[in-house]
């Protein structure tokens, strides 16, 4: 008998009938002997909905409230597939995150995972039920509910298979696995049979929606078995592992993320520590850095440049606003109007000359590249949103990666 936790996103139990599929598909692992556990997101726009609601309600809805508010479309759906575990005649219980156990810190609509005890998903399981866990949410130690923020559900899921030490954690969604691209801007993208965990990092960090970083940060971390699966077939998926054959495919794939802004400080002063407080009041509210470029000092002067999320520019404008004469910036400047392509491989570390082959396909293309950062998996580089999907498909068809 294996232990397996399965996770389902918001289109896979979008509907009734998507709900009963789901339920059948389950009821199938489990009539195989296996234990098993399912996480489930909300149905959906379920989400989008009701942050449309908060915001009608209110222009800056509280955080707190906020994470109140989001809980109950998780709610929904495990109460809802539970139900239809129990029509088909198998014994279900639906539980909230605060109800398994899972503790996390109070920082609402981003909690992060302390720690998760296990014991009432142990005597569910012993008593033969199916657990329906409502994945992206948690409690904290003052018993507010909590959210994990984007891809919470894949996070909630790679934590109970790590928490219970899990035989597996299969990610369901309506594509059939990882692909060396988006199939809807390159239509002979691959899926791929496997990927080392740190391929999967960058591809995730980089863009692809298929498994969010930081649950694929849990699964490396605590050695999890995790499989990338489609909802709709049978097929075996990508397998994210430790170990991949990194030598047939010297790039693995080509990511792209349109949800990124560009910002432009100008005169900082050129002494220790001026980078640094300037990247702490962002690291203070919570605001990731992505891409930065520190140009050359002028009269004891240089500029910066940096990206963040979209979603973050406008509280990354106010705080360099109201520190600008403290950090004694100049000037700065900012744009949405801009997004990131990338490449991806482990086996680029080995192989020299990707970076050319990368420049010389967007140049060949007519492509002006804005900013570039690299590491030994990695090359990303800031172009225009309205061309990406030329890049993306130019980029694919250069390292051929229609094929093993």
């Amino acid at each position: 008998m294996a232990l397996i936790v399965q996770k389902f996103g918001g289109s896979s139990v979008a509907d009734t009938e998507k709900i009963m599929n789901v339920a059948r598909r389950i009821i199938d692992r489990y009539d195989k002997g296996d234990q098993v556990v399912v996480v489930v997101s909300a149905q959906g726009d379920t989400t989008d909905r009701l942050t449309e609601k908060a915001f009608k309600i209110h222009p800056n809805p509280p955080k707190r409230e906020m994470d109140m508010l989001l809980s109950t479309g998780e709610q929904i759906s495990i109460a809802l597939l539970a139900m239809a575990i129990q029509r088909l005649e198998h014994k279900s219980v639906s539980l909230t995150g605060g109800q398994v156990g899972i503790k996390t810190t109070n920082q609402y609509s981003s909690a992060r995972i302390e720690n998760i005890c296990c014991d009432r998903l142990k005597s569910e399981l012993d008593a033969g039920n199916i657990v329906i866990v409502a994945g992206f949410q948690g409690m904290d130690d003052y018993s507010n509910i909590t959210t994990l923020g984007r891809g919470g559900s894949d996070t909630t899921a790679v934590a109970l298979a790590a928490a219970l030490e899990a035989d597996v954690c299969e990610i369901y969604t309506d594509v059939d696995g990882v692909y060396t691209a988006d199939p809807r801007i390159v239509p002979d993208a691959r899926k791929l049979d496997t990927i080392s965990h740190d391929e999967m990092l960058e591809m995730a960090s980089l863009g692809a929606r298929v498994l969010h970083n930081r649950a694929v940060e849990l699964a490396k971390k605590y050695n999890v078995n995790l499989v990338v699966r489609s909802s709709l077939n049978n097929n075996s998926g990508t397998m994210v592992k430790e170990v991949s054959n990194m030598e047939k495919m010297v790039v693995k794939g080509v990511a792209h993320d349109y949800d990124t802004a560009q910002i432009n400080v100008m005169g900082v002063k050129d002494e220790p520590g001026m980078a640094y407080r300037l990247f702490r009041l962002l690291a203070d509210a919570n605001i990731n850095v992505d891409i930065i470029v520190q140009g050359e000092v002028k009269d004891k002067k240089r500029d910066i440049s940096f990206t963040v999320a979209q979603h973050n520019l406008e509280e990354t404008v106010a705080i360099i606003e109201s520190n600008k004469e403290e950090l004694g910036i100049k000037e700065f400047t900012y744009s949405s109007d801009v997004a990131k392509v990338s490449v991806i491989g482990a086996g680029m570390a080995e192989n020299a000359g990707i970076a050319a082959l990368m420049f010389e396909t967007l140049a060949q293309e007519g492509i002006n590249i804005i900013m570039i950062t690299t590491s030994e998996i990695k090359i990303s580089c800031l172009i225009k949103p309205n061309e990406v999907e030329k890049a993306v498909r130019a980029i694919h068809d250069k390292f051929c990666l229609g094929q093993e």
